[in-house]
């Protein structure tokens, strides 16, 4: 029985009682991951419980999104700085405030599916609550726990008089999470749900659409219209950018792409753009490098270096700012539709978006896809995808034109002939992008914010448990993904092709399996798909430099049964179909050349390489040097920028960012180096183009001996980065131009 029907809330304590008196005070409530959640639903459930200790209460959710905060003085002092800025009018998550500093009630508890990379890496109670499920499938597991509340994210829309509502950023689990409480509901469980609508968040559509009744309560008006969390931009450095490029050529015109958030997300992009934009000097770097020798079969049975003319569909999880900037620069343009018949003729080439065929009536009558005599339902579905134009009607047995009735009898060759008079120009209801969620920087949201209508429903949303996986309407989604590249990354990767990307061997949960396995899987039962695992080919610097591909690890995300192709800064690797010797060899090909010696001996003293095998000559030179001699000259052309799709920040606190945390990399790969340089510091007075800096951090004017030390190793840190040997009124005019002088 559902007790509520779309009920509106302005006052968010009446909405809480309205739940625990429906429900009780043994609450657990699930809420989408990463944007979509009800920011001051689950803070004012949480006050409940912190006040009331008969109360119970458990989260399940995953990627809270937190404001930065920083562990030691000097990086609180620049958060402090720079977090205002960024997160203006953004809400905490109060009940991870409170985990933070360790002040969390005990009749509450929280769990995770999905967390930011790192985040619990030695928090022993988030370690012991993570919850390892599939992507599609925690909506099961989470009812399977109990869950009795569920609480989402949503806008608003007002057409013809009605309101509609959109699940916005998030329709990944919602749209199971409501089917499955119907169902719970017929059998007498009590199960709530509750949407916070804020007209900042981005009204998508697709799977996205709901009637408001399809909610119990939801909370609206102007307080919940905060400003959304955004997330501020990688940086994208040359090592990212070569692994972009590399992957770039595996990226078949009119196929399917997938790809996730993050510097390597921008830096695949970027490269596309450069093929896509700049195509005589793409293949020219790729003449450099060698890099479309060395895979010449691999890129012509299943990638390309011309061109995208067709442009690319995409099929992801997770809606990224990476497919915005696909999209403006007209490589995500392949459109699909929701229907077999279409999407067939489509691919066959026969059927275009901006081209109706004459005939076309004839191949869906062939293909039974309508019926020689036209019903209501055949015309709905005609009129629907714009075969036939806008403004007909059907009504008994005949199409009607104005004045003009037309026989929707198909059986007579007069009144086929005469259809074809009454043929859209463009298909309609063509979709761009399939996603289950999304999550990107302010820009993202306000390029959304800012598309008429029309264009933002380019951008489908659905459940993840469709965008995820096959099943389902699994014909129509092989037509649709057709040439898939799901585009993955990992934490490392064995010589055999067993992927690492969410735990450490000793148990430590990094983040979570999310959807990977499921892209997997897809890559492999699509005929035409191919999997591609990103992976930096070491870590840390100095004595702490490590290789990410070992000739074995303790845990694996994905088997090696499974692998595919993976993508270093220093080449490809096609596994699909190989031996283990095969891999092993193709594998090291694109190792770091400071840690191939060891492995290469590893690999045959364990029995599983070619005693006499040598890695090739023309792949003994995998230094990171190497990289930045290839690349340099086209950084000085305008290529391969640090933020190449721009930055929440400005220039001013670009530099001043980047160059604190190329000091706290030194400190933790160098501390001697760091030490000698700020000792340097001490004798030297400060010098002018570090006042501003040091204004923006309010050590212009150091008061404490630690203050005083702060200023000279943001000095150092400045100096270090060739910041002081830039002149003032270069970077003051650099800032004009970017209209960032305010920041």
């Amino acid at each position: 029985m559902k007790p509520y029907s779309g009920e509106i809330h302005t006052d968010v304590v009446e909405c809480v009682d309205k739940v625990i008196k429906y429900v009780g005070k043994d609450i657990v409530m699930a809420m989408t991951l990463g944007l979509g959640k009800p920011v001051h639903f689950v803070n004012e459930v949480y006050r409940r419980a912190k006040e009331d200790p008969e109360m119970s209460l458990v989260i399940y959710t995953a990627l809270p999104l937190e404001k930065p905060t920083g562990s030691s003085g000097l990086e609180r002092r620049i958060y402090d700085y720079v977090v205002p800025k960024l997160f203006e009018g953004v809400p905490d998550i109060e009940y991870m405030l409170d985990y933070r500093q360790g002040k969390m009630p005990s009749n509450v508890k929280h769990l995770e599916f999905f967390s930011l990379a790192g985040g619990y890496l030695h928090d022993d109670v988030a370690q012991q609550n993570h919850i390892d499920s599939n992507y599609t499938h925690i909506v099961r597991d989470a009812l399977g726990a109990g869950v009795n509340v569920f609480g989402a994210f949503c806008t608003s829309l007002e057409v013809d008089g009605k309101t509609i509502y959109s699940m916005g950023c998030n329709t990944d689990i919602i749209t199971g999470a409501m089917a499955v409480a119907k169902e719970l509901r017929a059998g007498g469980y009590k199960f709530a749900i509750v949407g916070e609508c804020n007209q900042n968040l981005p009204f998508m559509y697709g799977d996205a659409v709901i009637e408001g009744t399809e909610y119990d309560m939801i909370l609206k008006g102007p307080e919940y219209n905060y400003n959304i969390f955004g997330v501020p931009k990688d940086p994208v450095s040359l090592i990212d950018h070569m692994i972009g490029l590399n992957t770039s050529v595996l990226l078949k015109d009119g196929g399917t792409i997938q790809v996730g958030i993050g510097s390597l997300g921008d830096a695949v992009v970027n490269g596309m753009i450069m093929r896509n934009d700049h195509n005589d000097e793409y293949k020219e770097l790729l003449k450099k490098i060698g890099l479309s020798s060395r895979n010449e079969q691999l890129i012509e049975e299943y990638g390309g270096t011309d061109t995208f003319e067709q442009g690319l569909y995409g099929s992801s999880e997770m809606f990224v700012d990476a497919f915005m900037q696909l999209y403006k620069n007209k490589i995500l343009k392949r459109k699909v539709y929701e229907s077999v018949p279409l999407m067939k003729l489509i691919n066959e080439g026969y059927l275009k978006d901006d081209h109706i065929p004459e005939d076309i009536i004839d191949r869906l009558i062939e293909m039974k896809a309508v019926h020689s005599r036209l019903d209501e339902e055949d015309f709905d579905f005609l009129t629907r995808f714009g075969i036939l134009r806008q403004g007909l009607k059907y009504e008994n047995g005949a199409i009607i034109d104005g004045e003009r009735n037309y026989s929707a009898d198909m059986n007579d060759k007069a009144a086929l002939q005469d259809i074809r008079a009454l043929l859209g120009k463009n298909l309609l209801e063509g979709t761009i992008i399939q996603g289950a969620f999304f999550i990107g920087p302010r820009a993202f949201y306000q390029a959304l914010n800012d598309m008429p209508e029309e264009e933002r429903s380019l951008f489908g949303m659905s459940g993840v448990e469709k965008v995820n996986q096959l099943y389902g309407d699994e014909e129509l989604r092989r037509l649709q993904r057709k040439d898939g590249r799901f585009i993955n990354t990992a934490m490392i990767v064995t010589l055999m092709g067993s992927v690492c990307s969410d735990y450490l061997e000793n148990g430590r949960v990094v983040s979570g399996v999310g959807g990977q396995y499921n892209f997997v899987s897809m890559g492999h039962a699509l005929p035409d798909g191919r999997v591609i695992i990103m992976l930096k080919s070491t870590r840390g610097a100095g004595k702490t430099l490590k290789s990410n591909i070992l000739f074995s690890y303790g845990h694996c995300t994905i088997p090696k049964h499974l692998r595919d192709i993976i993508v270093t800064e220093y080449g490809i690797a096609d596994l699909r179909g190989l031996s283990d010797a095969e891999c092993i060899a193709a594998m090291l090909k694109i190792t770091d050349s400071r840690f191939q010696p060891q492995l290469l001996e590893e690999a045959k003293k364990s029995g599983k390489l070619w005693p006499n095998y040598e890695i090739p000559a023309e792949n003994t030179n995998n230094y990171p040097e190497k990289i930045q001699e290839i690349l340099q000259p086209y950084v000085e052309k305008g290529y391969f920028a640090t933020f190449p799709f721009g930055s929440d920040f400005c220039l001013h606190d670009q530099i001043l960012t980047s160059s604190m945390q190329r000091l706290a990399g030194e400190q933790k790969s160098f501390p001697g180096k760091t030490y000698k340089g700020v000792l340097k510091e001490m004798f030297r007075s400060v010098p002018k183009e570090a006042q501003s800096f040091l204004e923006a951090l309010k050590l212009d004017k150091p008061q404490t001996t630690m203050e005083k030390i702060y200023r000279k190793l943001v000095v150092y840190a400045l100096r270090n980065a060739g910041v002081l040997e830039m002149d003032a009124a270069k970077i003051a005019a650099s800032l004009e131009e970017e209209q960032m002088v305010s920041c």
